[in-house]
């Protein structure tokens, strides 16, 4: 049974848009806990989708396997009942608990590489993640994963914030080891010059229905999730990083948005605060 069915509810005709504008569609989206018989394929392409090319340092289907075994604990999101695919997810880990997991090893190396250009990020992941840190029962890092496909809307992100924040305390009233003292997330951004940010603006659709998706002002660097600009705002560090494995740019021929990713640390106890936020920011359309 889903957890919640939410609906995404968009009306296809509109006086002011022209035909060639694209239609849209009611959409049933439902909430399930991870189903280890059903969403390790799935998972694993988010998972890599989420890393993008350094996927290839991280035993993706070892991080897959360590999500769908804490059923209890995160959300997927279907749109076909549940024994289809999921196309978004939310779940966290404890990095401590799994310390020796070769997943959360090379997580754990890969967190605290990419922190290395960030002196403050990378003085207090050392104190929370490095050897001694780990060994200790004190101080708890969750890993929060959040993936989803790119047409998938926001609209459901407030949703699975909320519900992973009560699973955390349900699993706490259950003496579950979820005590988290801080949560870090790693997400992804592109990077644009002023030239790039131009042709995107010039070939945006001008239609009303353009608020979740506004196209880039300038050039900087910008979320592929609108939600991480709300989430940052609770941080109390943050980096955006190059990918080891990143494709060169300084060639002619290079093609594709230039990606990265965005490390943020937050307070574990500003995860309700966090949902909230998203619920204010995203609201359900009327």
């Amino acid at each position: 049974m889903a957890k919640r069915k939410q609906q995404t509810e968009n009306d296809p005709s509109d006086d002011n848009e022209s035909d060639s504008e694209r239609s849209l569609v009611d959409v049933d989206f439902e909430f399930f806990d991870p189903n280890p018989d059903i969403d390790f394929l799935a998972l694993k392409r988010l998972i890599t989708q989420l890393f993008q090319a350094d996927a290839q340092l991280l035993p993706v289907h070892d991080l897959a396997d360590l999500i769908l075994a804490q059923p209890l604990v995160g959300s997927t999101v279907k749109c076909d009942g549940r024994e289809s695919d999921p196309f978004a997810f939310l779940s966290v880990l404890n990095l401590h608990v799994h310390k020796d997991r070769p997943s959360i090893k090379a997580l754990t190396s890969y967190v605290l590489e990419k922190s290395s250009a960030d002196p403050a990020l990378h003085s207090k992941l050392q104190s929370l993640l490095g050897p001694s840190a780990l060994s200790s029962n004190q101080n708890h890092v969750g890993f929060v994963f959040s993936e989803r496909l790119i047409n998938m809307p926001v609209q459901i992100m407030p949703h699975m914030y909320r519900m992973l924040a009560d699973e955390i305390q349900w699993a706490l009233d259950d003496n579950e080891p979820y005590d988290f003292t801080h949560l870090l997330l790693i997400s992804r951004v592109y990077r644009l010059t002023a030239e790039e940010a131009a042709e995107l603006q010039a070939s945006a659709p001008r239609t009303k229905r353009q608020k979740q998706s506004e196209p880039p002002q300038g050039a900087g660097v910008y979320p592929f999730h609108p939600e991480d600009d709300i989430i940052r705002r609770f941080a109390t560090h943050s980096l955006d990083y190059t990918f080891t494995h990143a494709q060169p740019r300084e060639k002619e021929d290079a093609f594709g948005l230039d990606t990265g990713g965005r490390m943020m640390l937050i307070p574990a106890d500003r995860l309700r605060d966090v949902a909230a936020a998203l619920a204010q920011a995203f609201p359900q359309p009327s």
